[in-house]
């Protein structure tokens, strides 16, 4: 299936998610995350925050989880790019020109090795091909980053549709988290 269809669908079946079933499965997604990775102390995570009005999985969650076991949180903000920057409990936030809610700090951390890189998406293939808004903010902010760093997106639903018109730029996640899998696409990170 083409993404703009897979995108349309995706996003409607988002759409039909009440509040309610947002937390919960978030909470789903996050138990399986911190079961499946055990995420320590001192690593290092890029994170998106959630765009509420989307229905995206509440990563708040994580966030709070993270900072409380002294892992380092990055997030990312739109600076003419995709830029990461590091946040800490007291961290000022506003929301932005697309309702998303950022750090009011412009400084990017320059960090380019992360443990995880928690990305956002509509859908994701059984192959890791992922599709997001259509933007190509995360593709471009892949290729600046360590390919070591393990590329974990979040999705409410299984795959189970191709993607038939992947680009040569798309960059594949490496793992997907559900509410009910942890699934990986590479070998080496296991």
């Amino acid at each position: 299936m083409l993404k703009a269809e897979l995108r349309k669908q995706y996003m409607q079946k988002r759409k039909t998610l009440s509040s309610d079933e947002v937390f919960l499965l978030s909470e789903k997604i996050f138990d399986q995350f911190i079961t499946y990775f055990k995420p320590l102390s001192g690593q290092k995570i890029h994170i998106f925050i959630p765009i509420e009005k989307f229905n995206e999985i509440n990563t708040r969650i994580f966030i709070d989880y993270f900072l409380k076991q002294n892992i380092r949180v990055f997030v990312p903000k739109i600076a003419g790019q995709l830029i990461s920057v590091e946040v800490f409990e007291n961290t000022e936030f506003e929301t932005n020109s697309w309702g998303i809610s950022e750090p009011v700090s412009n400084e990017d951390s320059g960090e380019t090795h992360f443990d995880y890189v928690i990305t956002p998406l509509l859908y994701c293939d059984s192959k890791g091909n992922r599709i997001g808004y259509g933007k190509g903010f995360y593709d471009n902010f892949f290729q600046s980053i360590s390919p070591n760093s393990k590329r974990v997106g979040l999705n409410y639903f299984n795959p189970d549709e191709s993607i038939d018109d992947v680009w040569d730029s798309d960059i594949p996640l490496h793992y997907l988290v559900t509410p009910t899998d942890v699934l990986s696409f590479f070998r080496g990170f296991e």
